[in-house]
């Protein structure tokens, strides 16, 4: 009979012990957190090839390459890719002379469209921020939040002649949480791009 209750007890005193450490506050001090990642120092080079209307600066750790996929359109001439192949990124940059064919009202609605009308859905907020550059170039500069498929855009015009649409993609699936830290890197890169440009 003694035996039976010292069990008992014994049984007791570690039923006890387990439902207070189930609810307890006790944890084992693991930090939410991505990778680390290291990120390259900011340095820059020129871009001003022979028959492009525009030149920028882009950073020298990426490339640039020309977009292939828009032969049928004259534009595509001047249709570039940056990729910043440690990040996984790419800077699409388009460009149309404005004219009869390209209107500049239209495209600005383009411009706009293509930041809202895309993304709204999956959007937390868009806001766009007028930009009035050094060397006299105007243009919207579109921050996207939430998980979209890019998080900034941007258009740069002078009304008259040249038209330069921006956005930055990643080869990775949407997630504002783990691409914010590259993307907040790769704006400022956005924005030396867009600071430096000048039309030709």
């Amino acid at each position: 009979m003694k035996n039976k209750r010292i069990l008992f007890s014994g049984f007791l005193i570690v039923a006890a012990a387990m439902l207070y450490s189930c609810n307890s506050d006790y944890s084992v001090g693991k930090k939410k957190g991505y990778f680390h990642i290291d990120f390259p120092e900011k340095k820059y080079q020129v871009f001003n090839q022979p028959g492009y209307p525009y030149s920028f600066e882009y950073p020298v750790y990426s490339t640039v390459s020309k977009d292939s996929t828009f032969f049928e359109d004259k534009a595509g001439d001047w249709w570039i890719n940056i990729d910043v192949p440690q990040f996984g990124g790419r800077i699409y940059v388009s460009y149309k002379a404005i004219g009869p064919q390209n209107q500049f009202d239209s495209l600005v609605r383009d411009g706009f469209k293509m930041a809202y009308k895309q993304h709204v859905d999956v959007s937390t907020g868009i806001k766009d921020s007028v930009m009035d550059t050094p060397n006299g170039v105007e243009g919207i500069y579109f921050t996207l939040g939430g998980n979209t498929a890019t998080a900034n855009q941007f258009f740069l015009t002078d009304s008259t002649k040249h038209f330069l649409r921006g956005a930055l993609y990643f080869n990775a699936s949407p997630n504002a949480d783990s691409l914010g830290i590259v993307n907040d890197f790769l704006k400022e890169d956005l924005k030396h791009l867009i600071n430096t440009l000048q039309w030709k």
